[in-house]
C-alpha cells in the first residue's frame, strides 16, 4: 500500500505525524494535488483545543486543515482544464451540485456540503496529497507564489462579505476583530474604495497590521471604550454628532462585539456576522436592534470569490503577503497550532510548508 505523511489529531492538544494511505487514483473530474503550503485557521485551533465546533466533534484520529495550495499531480479524465504541474489554490468546500441550494445558485449553503478538515465530512489538507474536484481548483497566477496564494481562501471570505455592501454608497465601516478574517475584510473593503475603516482587536500585532493595511483608527476593546472612541473619531472627521457607522463586520466571535456593533450602527445599518463564537447561543440587545431597524447578515464563507481573491493578491493588494508571519515544516505542526492558539510572537497567519 502506498503511504504518505499526514498530521492527525489524536486527542485534545495532541498531534502526530503519521503514515496514512495515499488518496486513490483520480476518477471523473478528480484532481490529485501535491500539497505545498497550508494555512492554520481559527477553526483548526478550535478542533485542536476543544475537539470540535458546536455539533461538529472530532473522532480521533483526524486530519485537519483547509487553507492550501499545491501542484497538480494527476487528473481524472473529466478534469480537462487542468494538467499535471499546474499550481493551484483550493476552495475547500465541495458542494453536491444537485440539491435545492445548489440549483438556486447557493453552493456555499449546499445541503450536502463537504468541507476539507471538517469532522464527519472530508479529511483535511495537512497531508502530502489530497484529492479534490477540478471545480475546486484555481490556477495560481504566474506572478503569485504558492505561499502567498494560501491567503486566497480567507481573502475570498473578505471579498464575499464586502460584496453585501458593495455599490451601496457605504463609506464608514468598522471591523471588530482583526485576525486573518478581519484583515481580509479590511483588504477587500479597501479594494472596494472604502477609506473610513475603524478596527478593533485585543492583540497589538493585529492592530498594527490593520494600521499598515489602511485602517483609519484602531483600538483595544479590553482597554478603552471603543464605541465612544470611534464615535469621537467620526465627529472629528465629519463634524456630525449624530452619525455612526453604516456597516459593522463582526469577525471575532465575541458576544461583546455584537453589542458594540449595535451601539455603533446608524439606523438602517447592517451588521455582518463572520466570527465563530465558542457559545452555542448568543444574545443581541433587542431594543437597539429594533429601534434602529438594524439588518443582520450572517456570512457563510464565500460564494464564487476565490478567483477574484487570487487576482487581488496577484495585483499586489496593499501588503497582503505580510500577513504570513510564521512558517513551520509539517513535523512542527503542533508548534504552529500552539503559537496561533496563544497569539504569541506577533502571529497573524502561520503556514505549514511542505519540502
Amino acid at each position: 500500500m502506498d503511504l504518505m505523511r499526514a498530521v492527525q489529531l489524536t486527542g485534545r492538544k495532541t498531534v502526530e505525524v503519521r503514515e496514512v494511505p495515499l488518496p486513490p487514483l483520480p476518477e471523473d473530474d478528480g484532481v490529485l494535488i501535491k500539497v505545498r503550503a497550508v494555512g492554520i485557521c481559527g477553526s483548526d485551533v478550535h478542533y485542536y483545543l476543544r475537539g470540535g465546533i458546536g455539533e461538529q466533534r472530532v473522532v480521533y484520529p483526524f486530519t485537519i486543515g483547509h487553507e492550501c495550495t499545491g501542484t497538480v499531480e494527476m487528473c481524472g479524465p473529466l478534469a480537462q482544464d487542468l494538467a499535471p504541474g499546474d499550481r493551484v489554490a483550493v476552495d475547500p468546500a465541495v458542494s453536491c451540485g444537485e440539491c435545492d441550494q445548489c440549483r438556486a445558485g447557493r453552493p456555499h449553503t449546499c445541503r450536502r456540503l463537504k468541507f476539507l478538515g471538517c469532522p464527519g465530512q472530508l479529511s483535511g489538507c495537512l497531508s502530502e496529497f489530497i484529492m479534490m474536484p477540478a471545480r475546486n481548483c484555481f490556477r495560481i497566477p504566474d506572478s503569485l507564489d504558492v505561499e502567498t496564494a494560501v491567503l486566497a481562501e480567507p481573502l475570498a471570505i473578505g471579498v464575499y462579505a464586502v460584496d453585501f455592501i458593495r455599490d451601496t454608497g457605504v463609506s464608514r465601516v468598522s471591523i471588530l476583530g482583526t485576525g486573518p478574517i478581519g484583515l481580509s475584510v479590511l483588504l477587500a473593503a479597501r479594494a472596494a474604495g472604502i477609506k473610513a475603516i475603524y478596527s478593533t482587536d485585543k492583540v497589538e500585532a493585529r492592530l498594527a497590521a490593520a494600521e499598515r493595511l489602511g485602517a483609519r483608527w484602531t483600538g483595544k476593546p479590553d482597554r478603552e471604550d471603543v464605541v465612544a472612541e470611534i464615535r469621537s473619531q467620526i465627529r472629528s472627521q465629519i463634524r456630525d454628532k449624530q452619525l455612526g457607522l453604516e456597516a459593522v463586520f463582526e469577525c471575532c466571535g465575541d458576544p461583546e462585539a455584537l453589542e458594540q456593533a449595535v451601539e455603533l450602527l446608524d439606523p438602517g445599518g447592517i451588521l455582518l456576522v463572520l466570527g465563530i463564537p465558542e457559545q452555542d447561543q448568543v444574545c443581541f440587545p433587542i431594543h437597539g436592534l429594533r429601534r434602529k431597524e438594524i439588518r443582520i447578515q450572517n456570512v457563510r464563507r464565500q460564494h464564487d470569490c476565490t478567483q477574484r481573491a487570487l487576482e487581488l493578491l496577484a495585483e499586489g493588494i496593499s501588503d497582503a503577503a505580510a500577513l504570513i508571519t510564521h512558517r513551520f515544516p509539517l513535523s512542527e505542526t503542533q508548534a504552529a497550532l500552539e503559537l496561533v492558539s496563544a497569539y504569541r510572537g506577533g502571529v497573524i497567519k502561520a503556514l505549514v510548508t511542505m519540502s
